[in-house]
């Protein structure tokens, strides 16, 4: 006679019948934690100098404070019906979270002089966890940037949107953001692998992005060639989003789920890239 199949009469609830969920979550749980670890290590070298905070918080200030203001009295940039400092101060906030993070690649080349990378690498912690956890704690230092803009904007009388899900947004936005520049500035350090030359492609690639975005001036009056690489530039969502959340007038023009699409989708693109790539900063 054929065997007859062994039917499971365990409940279904049973805990052997939850054993790859349980195990799921607790590699998950495992990978966020080591993620937490890799970014405080950074944190903490912040809090040992906080300076860096407010000497990038230059910058930023300036723009808004001099070039804003100027540019503000020719009404020489259309920017429909708001201010243009209003329409700056998103912008300025995307651009300094690039300028914080695409020099953190820098931060990865003194760890590898360091013999700091030789560790991580002999580690069990996954490449990926450990390239994610260095953009987490770009986003941490970008988010303190955005509270110091959000204080020159209301000086300079931008009227900002308070609901507690904007704020929320422009946090995520924020992190995402830097998360994604900084990933990108790990790369570069991957190929380049020396502080001089990281140095140069930064400087090289930071005014492009900013200026080949819609930070400073609408899409509309661009040319069409600059137009074609604004809409390719990571940066221009980011503002984009910054301007829907941040403001009390401020209007999305791709539409926050694109501009959250884009951001999340590129980042996880350059993750599994960088964390590819990562093993390359020991040789």
């Amino acid at each position: 006679m054929p065997k007859q199949p062994v039917r499971d009469t365990r409940p279904k609830g049973s805990v052997e019948g939850r054993r790859p969920v349980i195990a799921l979550w607790g590699h998950a749980a495992g990978y966020i934690l080591k993620v937490l670890a890799i970014s405080d290590m950074d944190v903490r070298k912040l809090r040992h100098d906080p300076t860096e905070l407010f000497t990038r918080a230059i910058q930023p200030m300036l723009w808004l404070l001099v070039f804003g203001q100027v540019f503000a009295r020719t009404h020489a940039i259309p920017t429909g019906s708001i201010s243009y400092i209003a329409f700056l101060a998103p912008g300025i906030l995307a651009q300094s979270v690039l300028f914080i993070a695409i020099f953190n690649g820098i931060s990865v080349i003194w760890e590898r002089d360091l013999g700091i990378v030789h560790k991580f690498l002999a580690s069990p912690t996954p490449r990926t966890a450990l390239v994610l956890g260095k953009a987490l704690s770009s986003g941490l230092r970008a988010v303190t940037q955005a509270a110091i803009i959000y204080l020159v904007a209301l000086a300079l009388g931008v009227r900002i949107l308070w609901a507690p899900w904007a704020l929320v947004g422009v946090v995520l936005l924020v992190f995402l953001g830097a998360a994604l520049f900084s990933t990108f500035s790990l790369i570069i350090a991957c190929i380049v692998k020396t502080r001089e030359r990281f140095m140069g492609i930064g400087q090289v690639l930071t005014m492009p992005l900013f200026f080949a975005s819609n930070a400073i001036y609408p899409m509309s009056i661009m040319p069409g060639w600059l137009q074609g690489v604004s809409y390719l530039n990571p940066l221009s969502y980011t503002v984009d989003g910054l301007r829907a959340l941040m403001l009390a007038d401020g209007e999305s023009g791709f539409g926050l789920a694109v501009d959250f699409s884009v951001l999340t989708l590129t980042l996880a693109v350059l993750v599994v890239i960088g964390g590819r790539m990562y093993p390359r900063l020991a040789t």
